[in-house]
């Protein structure tokens, strides 16, 4: 989510700024953020009692494709700044908490140190739209391995997030919405294998039948 995100929301003694382009993550699990010198948070943070949670950040994981509740997840973290060697705001966290559909989860700081960027992260955005708008066909073909139920009522279907095990689909009703997991044969470590993992799960697709609920939907729409 780090590697992917774009902007990053800091609430300091000094107030709430918002940063875009602005940060990068170190081996160590350090919040790296370059920050204009006219900013309050610079002095802000550096004069802050070490230990003490000066700061907190916020990112906000936000589905490329126009779909219903965009934001996917978003991350908080608690901690304090120091200036590195090279004049850029280090953040070290406390506390690490990310919030999902299904709730919020604590992250381990070791946990969180010893994390690495999902391969497909930084093409994601650029994937998933190519997807949606150039492969609608695809798409509709793919909810053939999508079971029944979950498409009952089922207005439209988007494509919502991929990683190197799989794809999401976003399934939006006309008063909710749900999401189904599209699980990979294996995991994908670039974008040549997600090709080649995209290519199965059409296959699969090919060779399942169409969901009666989409059937009738082409049917009515056709008069």
């Amino acid at each position: 989510m780090l590697a992917a995100a774009w902007s990053c929301a800091v609430t300091a003694e000094g107030g709430r700024e918002e940063f875009v382009g602005a940060h990068s993550v170190s081996d160590d699990g350090r919040v790296l953020l370059h920050v204009p010198e006219e900013s309050t948070l610079l002095a802000t943070a550096v004069c802050a009692p070490r230990g003490e949670p000066s700061a907190v950040l916020e990112f906000a994981d936000v589905a490329p494709v126009p779909v219903r509740s965009r934001i996917r997840t978003r991350l908080w973290m608690a901690g304090w700044f120091t200036a590195d060697e090279e004049g850029h705001l280090a953040f070290r966290p406390t506390r690490v908490v990310l919030r999902e559909p299904s709730g919020a989860v604590v992250v381990g700081l070791d946990d969180f140190a010893a994390a690495t960027p999902d391969p497909l992260a930084t093409a994601e955005a650029r994937l998933l739209t190519h997807l949606a708008d150039c492969h609608a066909d695809a798409v509709e073909r793919l909810t053939r391995l999508v079971d029944s139920d979950s498409l009952h009522g089922a207005v439209r279907v988007q494509p919502l997030a991929v990683d190197r095990h799989g794809l999401t689909l976003r399934i939006e009703r006309a008063r909710a919405h749900g999401d189904v997991r599209l699980a990979f044969h294996r995991p994908a470590d670039d974008v040549g294998q997600l090709t080649e993992r995209m290519h199965v799960l059409l296959t699969r697709a090919g060779a399942a039948s169409c969901p009666r609920t989409l059937q009738r939907q082409r049917t009515d729409g056709d008069g």
